[in-house]
């Protein structure tokens, strides 16, 4: 990343993770003051895991915010491509699933499963966006306040869902730019059937919302 986009802050989010992450990048970041830690006592989730970053940033004044993985699945050669699209964009996604985006390493059922539940989050909620269960974005500092982390209860990956369909319902400016996602070199992946369910519950539960509103919103007092 530090050749990618040489003039950025790297701020490492990490849930005590028993590989010793947190103790390489600070020890990294005693020769470089672009590098800090956010240590978490716990694995809390992934979605709180970015509320806890998205605050730390924005209380510094960033005013161009990039969230990628840390596991090599994120090219960081896409970097610059993110921040060049931010000059007239609040929110770009880096999309699996445009032309020119593709999951090589991934076996049928994991695909099918990612396509499925990105087609379904796009119709029911009427979102543009294909891709919206990336971790792989950049945010203008406004998209990020706009998305009042109080009231954001996901934690795995209904996380980035909602997190676009807000943006979208704020009115943000969204593009999605194409990546080539790697399946990560070590560890396993943080899917699993719960956070599945958590993100279809989601999804399926702002659908019937949306109906709701649409039958008694305008239903006179």
């Amino acid at each position: 990343m530090r050749k990618n986009l040489p003039d950025g802050d790297i701020l490492v989010i990490d849930d005590a993770s028993p590989d010793g992450t947190a103790d390489v990048a600070e020890e990294m970041g005693l020769s470089d003051a672009h590098i800090s830690v956010l240590r978490r006592p716990a694995k809390l989730g992934l979605g709180v895991a970015y509320i806890d970053g998205y605050r730390r940033v924005l209380a510094k004044g960033y005013e161009t915010i990039l969230c990628m993985d840390a596991d090599f699945s994120h090219d960081p050669m896409v970097l610059p491509k993110i921040v060049e699209a931010l000059a007239d964009t609040d929110l770009v996604i880096g999309s699996r699933y445009i032309p020119g985006g593709a999951t090589p390493d991934w076996k049928f059922s994991r695909r099918l499963l990612s396509r499925m539940g990105n087609l379904t989050a796009r119709v029911l909620l009427s979102v543009p966006t294909r891709d919206n269960t990336t971790g792989y974005r950049g945010y203008r500092r406004e998209a990020l306040q706009k998305l009042d982390f109080d009231t954001i209860k996901l934690t795995g990956y209904g996380f980035m869902i909602e997190t676009a369909y807000r943006s979208y319902l704020n009115g943000m400016r969204i593009k999605e730019i194409p990546i080539t996602f790697i399946d990560r070199r070590a560890g396993k992946s943080k899917m699993s059937g719960s956070i599945i369910r958590e993100a279809l519950f989601y999804v399926v539960k702002l659908r019937l919302q949306h109906i709701k509103d649409q039958l008694f919103g305008t239903k006179k007092k």
